[in-house]
């Protein structure tokens, strides 16, 4: 076929990329290569705008066994085992077709996991869609939804927490960012390397059918002459088949017959061979007539940009493939050699024993597009920073104001999502969906892993540096007040289009925010994903850095929940309350403006709360612990106070501060801030670790056994709370209440 400049656009190369494809390999590239550029090059797996501005991030520490560069990464937990996890995005195959997308987002991230010898112990999800006006927010969200639960559940893996997020600009590109994590012995660890010359490739799962080849790597008469219709660009999972591949590869993992696994993701085959081979500092050869297909007549270009799930490739040791292929088999998975390693450094391509592709590895990976794209804060940036408070009216009724926050889509429980879940199955769940951290036990040990995920993307729209600062700090507090020291995380950084110079801005700004945040803390980045060209028809998302962090809790006798326990306890405040309400969600959801300066955390401040809180939680004292977040003080009490098992009663004075506002003292979302439960008789202990370690400290109540009473500004019934709280996010994506 030949190669034409509409060819090259189609396959998403610009003219640029395109002679720098035929320069570096000294001649024309064939159709089946042009493919194999097209997904390669491609920003999802190139990182071309984003790769420069990554390379800051902390990724090393003592805990870290394995950071950025393999399939997930992995951080040591003791008493010899370790953590696997990552977090990925599968946002526009979710918003075509969101069962599909979600689910087969699902299934790729665990594969990412059990890659590497770990078998996934939890799922995550941060789920971000448009508000209940706009028409497709229902269906997307009970698809996307059913689609989570669906593969989990099938798969056998808890979904033990997540976020959701409504707001406009994602009515038109919705987010779906999921994070799974595994336990893995730390001498039973797997890479998805290609080495040693001769070994063979072994392809192992699912065959390959043509779901999964998206518009932007193939041409239009792609399937023949005829005309043939472009295939649907969201791939199609089996879970099933998926489960039947877990297990498969945890008994290979037993053996000693491999060196190398990967996952066959993005770019299905041809990344996965690409990547492998890149590792090693070898080459692959691949006959493309020994891969198996559920369809007839596919060519080589469809084998090798086909998606098509579960499957994966491995670099088995000379003379083992007959042991490889007997489990496989004993799991009812195809597995078929189809290729082996070569000194070479290439990747070469056979189709009826004619080579039909052949490229160095290197212009794939190291030669492949690094842009410094230009950035420029957005003419509007200090327009919506503005907010003239004096416009912004107190109100008259502060319970009211506080059931509607309560009510509102990014506050109030999720309890109709993650009932669909199953986030008690293999039975080592110790804190489900609702507390600010999931909490999950290493079976075999009195430790557990603490996880959770977080971003405020209206914090980061109004300033992007602080916002992302702000969501490294807010997960670390979820972690910390759930009685676990951060370990790590892995990101999902969600963007629009990155050729526009105001989105570049934004990305940098926070990557700026991320790193400041890491360093201060602590806490390395040792995986995660870049999604951009998140927009519709010119309109970009907020900017979506969402962030995904794992801690430990070395002694689960300590494991905290944020709820008030019963009456009689006094409750506290660490941290102090600052004046401002931009970025809040009751200026949006009351005021209906999202505006003003974003909250900013102080990070020595947050490093010095952090540390006092985990260390009066290890004396053993601390009843309960909660974040303050969106929706301030006066929802976190709320939210402590409706326990599951039975609501608490408040009973508050939070006094008087010159210098605020009461919407501010009850809704102003300052970080740095955790609410405390626990009996008279050992306040003089926390006092003393608070002071210890510089962090203010008030008492601000009791719990009691009835009502909710904040004095001289609100006093209503729990059941008011609990009916507002409960009850209003599930007949919305019903479609049976009005926005």
């Amino acid at each position: 076929m030949e190669i034409t400049a509409e060819l090259v656009a189609e396959h998403g190369l610009s003219t640029d990329e395109y002679e720098r494809v035929v320069k570096e390999l000294g001649r024309e590239p064939n159709y089946v290569e042009l493919g194999i550029f097209s997904v390669m090059w491609s920003e999802h797996c190139s990182y071309k705008s984003s790769r420069v501005h990554l390379k800051g991030f902390p990724t090393t520490g003592p805990q870290v066994i394995e950071g950025p560069g393999e399939n997930a990464g992995v951080v040591d937990i003791g008493e010899g085992l370790a953590c696997v996890f990552k977090m990925e995005s599968h946002n526009h195959p979710s918003f075509i077709e969101p069962y599909q997308g979600a689910a087969t987002g699902v299934g790729g991230i665990m594969r990412d996991i059990f890659t590497m010898g770990a078998r996934p112990v939890a799922n995550l999800n941060s789920l971000f869609f448009g508000t209940f006006q706009h028409k497709k927010t229902p269906y997307l969200i009970d698809g996307v939804v059913a689609g989570i639960a669906g593969y989990g559940n099938c798969m056998g893996v808890p979904t033990v927490g997540g976020a959701l997020y409504l707001n406009d600009s994602y009515s038109g590109n919705c987010l779906v960012n999921v994070m799974t994590a595994g336990i893995v012995k730390t001498d039973k660890i797997f890479k998805g390397t290609a080495t040693g010359t001769g070994n063979p490739i072994i392809y192992v799962g699912s065959k390959t059918g043509r779901d999964g080849i998206h518009g932007a790597t193939m041409a239009s008469d792609v399937f023949g002459e005829g005309g043939e219709e472009r295939r649907p660009t969201v791939q199609v999972g089996d879970p099933f088949t998926e489960k039947l591949l877990l297990e498969a590869c945890l008994e290979l993992f037993k053996t000693d017959y491999i060196v190398g696994i990967q996952d066959m993701g993005a770019a299905g085959l041809t990344s996965s061979s690409v990547e492998m081979a890149s590792r090693g500092g070898a080459g692959i050869e691949i006959d493309m007539d020994r891969i198996p297909r559920r369809e007839e007549g596919m060519t080589s270009y469809e084998l090798l940009l086909s998606e098509s799930q579960e499957r994966m490739l491995i670099v088995a040791k000379q003379g083992m493939e007959d042991k490889v292929k007997a489990i496989f088999t004993k799991w009812d998975l195809d597995c078929e050699v189809v290729g082996k390693v070569i000194k070479e450094e290439t990747v070469r391509i056979l189709e009826g024993g004619q080579i039909v592709a052949d490229i160095p590895v290197t212009i794939l990976t190291e030669s492949a597009p690094q842009y410094d794209r230009p950035a420029e804060k957005p003419a509007w940036q200090d327009t919506v920073q503005a907010l003239d408070m004096g416009s912004v009216p107190a109100p008259d009724d502060y319970n009211e104001v506080l059931l509607r926050l309560l009510a509102s889509p990014n506050i109030s429980s999720r309890e109709s999502i993650y009932s669909q879940f199953d986030f008690m199955v293999r039975s080592d769940t110790v804190v489900s969906p609702g507390s600010d951290a999931a909490v999950v036990r290493i079976k075999g040990t009195n430790r557990s892993i603490a996880l959770t995920v977080d971003c405020n993307p209206l914090h980061c729209y109004l300033d992007p540096r602080a916002g992302a600062s702000a969501a490294v700090a807010e997960a670390a507090r979820n972690l910390v007040v759930s009685g676990a020291r951060p370990l790590a995380l892995t990101d999902c950084l969600n963007f629009g289009n990155p050729e526009r110079p105001e989105i570049m801005w934004q990305f940098r700004e926070a990557i700026a925010g991320i790193k400041a945040s890491c360093h201060a803390l602590n806490v390395p980045v040792i995986g995660g994903n870049v999604s951009l060209y998140n927009e519709t028809r010119g309109e970009g998302i907020y900017p979506t850095p969402s962030i995904g962090m794992l801690g430990l809790i070395e002694d689960n006798s300590l494991i905290t929940r944020q709820w008030f326990q019963e009456a009689g306890h006094v409750i506290a405040l660490l941290g102090s309350t600052r004046p401002g309400l931009g970025g809040t969600e009751y200026l949006r959801s009351i005021h209906g403006l999202e505006q003003g300066v974003a909250p900013k955390v102080n990070l020595e401040e947050e490093k010095s709360l952090h540390k006092a809180c985990l260390e009066v939680i290890k004396t053993g004292i601390i009843l309960s612990a909660h974040d303050c977040s969106e929706g301030g003080l006066a929802v976190a009490l709320a939210e402590a106070a409706l326990n599951p098992t039975g609501p608490v009663g408040v009973d508050v004075d939070l006094g008087v501060t010159p210098n605020l506002r009461s919407d501010e003292l009850l809704f102003a979302e300052t970080h740095g801030r955790i609410i405390l439960s626990l009996t008279e008789n050992n306040l003089s202990i926390l006092e003393g670790i608070c002071a210890a370690h510089g962090v203010p400290l008030q008492v601000i109540g009791r719990t009691v056994e009835h009502g909710f009473a904040v004095k001289g500004l609100i006093n209503t019934s729990l059941k008011s709370l609990e009916s507002a709280f409960r009850d209003s996010l599930s007949p919305l994506i019903r479609g049976e209440a009005t926005p």
